[in-house]
């Protein structure tokens, strides 16, 4: 059997009741021929998809593919390698950013896929003939929106400039949850070293629980609730049984036991082991309006290129741009952004590429 170029990948999963998104379908197409679709709820053997996934010579097409590759990298311990995303591709040929795989298949294909599926419940057997057909749907299309992305990039010579997002699916770290970083993600109204400390010790043992019971954490408690308990710091479990958000009937109970235990060990660490919140420097204000001329003129570049923005310059970079210029650790600075957008920031800010506004349009001009 002749080895496919490529795999358009689709899964079908539910995680609202889960820590671990649920697989429910997975829905592979090659090249020509119809869709496979495997259910792994019945039991359909994942061999060759799993040989397929891993093959350095196939690659593994997805839309927004994410959340289909993080339940891969669970399955089978590992990223799946060389990867495509049409999302990230779109942005790429003047789709924008966050294109719907809907708005793909419409514009490129002139077909409009049937969403009405999308949110039913595909842990039920058996699936519906409308399920099944959406399923198929879902990797069909998605091959001649892949085919038609390719051929438009080679033309275009832009295909280097979607490898560095691409290569950024295939780092295993975006896959997996670190336990005492998820307090990172918590707000807090301290930075105060103490507070952080339990505030990481509690969204630890929390994503551990999560994860060990396969139940959404937020169901052990909410974000509001550990900060709350982080702030006030209790050390009895009258004090803890006051705690707002925390039901009070747990507080003498193992649950409750386990908080404070976690507070006791989180407030023992020595203070210079403490988390503490990096505090940027303010952006000087006097470079405000330099700030200001450098987003204009990355929206007029890539309206231009008819490409995404986000895909170029982020905020960061257009401030580090306004404060150190030609530094080639910013990514604007480098490769084809460069030649896209940074050159011409750089004129811009030394006076070389002025804009002005005639007819109600935006004008470059260099000096």
């Amino acid at each position: 059997m002749t080895k496919p170029a490529f795999l358009a990948l689709d899964t079908e999963f539910i995680r609202e009741r889960t820590y671990y998104p649920q697989l429910c379908l997975v829905q592979v197409a090659a090249p020509t021929g119809e869709a496979i679709l495997l259910d792994p709820i019945t039991g359909d053997d994942m061999s060759d998809l799993e040989e397929a996934l891993f093959d350095p010579d196939v690659v593994k097409v997805f839309h927004a593919g994410r959340q289909d590759i993080e339940i891969f990298v669970k399955m089978f311990g590992r990223v799946p390698a060389p990867i495509f995303d049409t999302q990230i591709a779109a942005m790429a040929l003047g789709y924008g950013e966050s294109v719907s795989y809907a708005s793909l298949v419409a514009d490129v294909c002139h077909h409009t896929i049937d969403k009405s599926q999308q949110f039913t419940d595909w842990s039920i057997r058996p699936l519906t003939a409308e399920q099944l057909a959406y399923g198929a749907d879902d990797v069909l299309y998605l091959r001649t929106v892949y085919e038609n992305f390719c051929e438009r990039l080679d033309r275009l010579g832009r295909r280097a400039w979607i490898d560095e997002e691409m290569a950024k699916l295939s780092d295993p770290s975006i896959y997996t949850v670190v336990p005492e970083e998820a307090w990172e993600r918590i707000k807090i109204r301290s930075d105060k070293p103490p507070v952080l400390s339990v505030l990481r010790g509690l969204a630890a043992w929390r994503e551990r629980e999560a994860q060990r019971r396969d139940i959404p954490k937020g169901r052990i408690f909410k974000d509001d609730t550990l900060a709350e308990i982080a702030m006030t710091q209790p050390r009895t479990a009258q004090a803890l049984a006051r705690v707002r958000g925390f039901p009070s009937d747990l507080a003498e109970k193992h649950l409750g036991q386990s908080i404070l235990k976690v507070i006791e060990e989180s407030l023992s660490v020595p203070r210079e082991e403490m988390p503490r919140i990096e505090r940027s420097k303010p952006f000087p204000p006097e470079l405000q309006p330099a700030l200001e001329m450098l987003k204009m003129l990355l929206r007029i570049e890539c309206s231009e290129a008819g490409i995404s923005p986000r895909l170029v310059a982020d905020s960061d970079d257009l401030q580090a741009i306004a404060i150190k210029g030609d530094d080639p650790s910013i990514p604007a600075m480098q490769g084809w952004r460069r030649e896209v957008f940074g050159q011409n920031a750089l004129s811009l800010l030394s006076g070389g590429l002025a804009l002005s506004v005639k007819n109600g349009k935006i004008i470059k001009t260099k000096s």
